[in-house]
């Protein structure tokens, strides 16, 4: 018997995304920061040089692909063209949401 990957488990997840578009400069890490605790999710979300944000966001699944469709969506700010995202399992070491 395999082990169940962390999209086939309930319960805790930790969602890493990557975004790309018009995204830095907009508002679009504290915005970020406000669903994410609206959704009781613990994590970060920081600018990359190459001018992506990246997220990082740990708690309940369905909180998370929340999160991930939001990330995406029409009410994220900026433009965003493509978000990556890898769901891992979740490590606990996450104390509520900041943006660096």
């Amino acid at each position: 018997m395999s082990a169940a990957t962390p999209d086939e488990t309930v319960g805790s997840i930790r969602l890493v995304a990557a975004v790309r578009g018009l995204v830095q400069g907009v508002g679009f890490r504290y915005r970020t920061r406000s669903r994410a605790e609206a959704l009781g999710l613990s994590g970060w979300a920081r600018n990359l040089p190459d001018g992506r944000v990246e997220v990082v966001a740990e708690g309940d699944r369905a909180a998370c692909h929340d999160l991930a469709d939001w990330l995406g969506g029409p009410q994220a700010p900026g433009r965003v063209d493509a978000v990556v995202v890898r769901v891992e399992r979740a490590r606990g070491d996450l104390a509520g949401f900041a943006t660096g």
